[in-house]
């Protein structure tokens, strides 16, 4: 006879995974969620003392760093890349995160994995003050392999009507502050297969191995960057992402103007060096692949300096560059 379970679909184990969750995800709930854990939707009143509250959405993936966690077994860091890529986007544009929800789909349900998954999720959503309020684990026999998995996310927050930092502010003569990324987080990681293919991902690499450095989760921004936009000092920022400085930073600078960027000014973490070396990838393609060691910018009056460096003291920030008047938004020094 046929039914759901022969067909590849575990309802009972899905029922499981669900209350296996729960608790991780309640545990980043406050007083502010409407309605209960399991139903269709729930809600997020409005933070008090907001007079015109604009909500902003962002959604993003893991993408195919979940390849590499899959051979290797380590699944703990990637709920901080799928929030980060998320969250971190709302905070380029001033935006103070409120929810988060996840999808996951996989071949087959593994409890042990889909668990850790989903309590990494929990545990970045905490850090940035962002309710999980709800999700989806989707199973696609016949579609995905039985171990295979994709994450994606999205992610709601709220700014004050005009403190949108969108980069009408930004003038000749500020500067670009880069706040330092120590490794790949979710971006270039088809580069990074390609390169290192079947390769041996247990091999050293620094303290731990290669499989290891490559997987470090995501730096988690949020919080201390919305603490430096509330100076005022802050005119523009860029989530450093796919695509990297030159794909980035030029997205809150007026047209007219350009982010004039010194490579000089900061050092790659080696995980970048190793990567070029093995692969022969030209540098160009370095900048337009990965952060190369810069997640993320803000751009600054530069007399209020003081303002933004202490608040972002622990992602060792550095000015890298200022902005000039110019045609390209992006002139990073030695790519030219």
């Amino acid at each position: 006879m046929t039914d759901y379970r022969s067909a590849g679909v575990d309802l009972a184990g899905a029922e499981r995974h669900v209350e296996a969750i729960r608790s991780l995800v309640t545990a980043t709930w406050g007083p502010n969620i409407v309605g209960g854990f399991g139903g269709f939707a729930a809600g997020i009143e409005l933070p008090e003392g907001l007079r015109r509250p604009v909500l902003m959405m962002s959604t993003d993936g893991v993408g195919t760093k979940l390849e590499i966690a899959r051979r290797l077994g380590i699944w703990d860091g990637v709920g901080y890349d799928l929030v980060a890529m998320c969250v971190d986007d709302l905070t380029a544009v001033g935006a103070r995160p409120l929810g988060f929800v996840d999808y996951m789909a996989v071949g087959g349900l593994d409890p042990d994995r889909d668990t850790r998954v989903v309590g990494s999720i929990a545990s970045a959503c905490a850090a940035v003050g962002a309710a999980l309020v709800g999700g989806e684990t989707a199973e696609h026999p016949g579609v995905m392999d039985r171990d295979a998995i994709d994450l994606a996310g999205a992610a709601l927050g709220v700014v004050e009507a005009g403190s949108e930092i969108i980069g009408e502010r930004v003038e000749a003569g500020d500067l670009v502050v880069g706040l330092a990324s120590r490794n790949l987080r979710s971006n270039g990681f088809s580069l990074v297969r390609r390169v290192f293919g079947d390769g041996d991902w247990l091999s050293p690499f620094g303290t731990s191995t290669l499989g290891e450095t490559v997987l470090e989760p995501s730096v988690l921004y949020s919080p201390s960057v919305l603490e430096a936009m509330a100076s005022g000092a802050v005119t523009g920022a860029a989530h450093i992402t796919g695509g990297g400085l030159p794909g980035n930073l030029g997205r809150p600078i007026p047209q007219g103007l350009s982010a004039r960027v010194d490579t000089t000014t900061w050092r790659p973490p080696d995980v970048f060096g190793h990567v070029q070396e093995v692969g022969g990838i030209e540098r160009s393609d370095m900048f337009d692949a990965f952060n190369m060691g810069i997640g993320f910018c803000l751009i600054v009056r530069p007399g209020l300096m003081s303002d933004v460096i202490e608040p972002v003291a622990e992602h060792d920030p550095v000015v890298i560059g200022e902005i000039v008047e110019g045609q390209e938004p992006v002139v990073i020094s030695d790519l030219q």
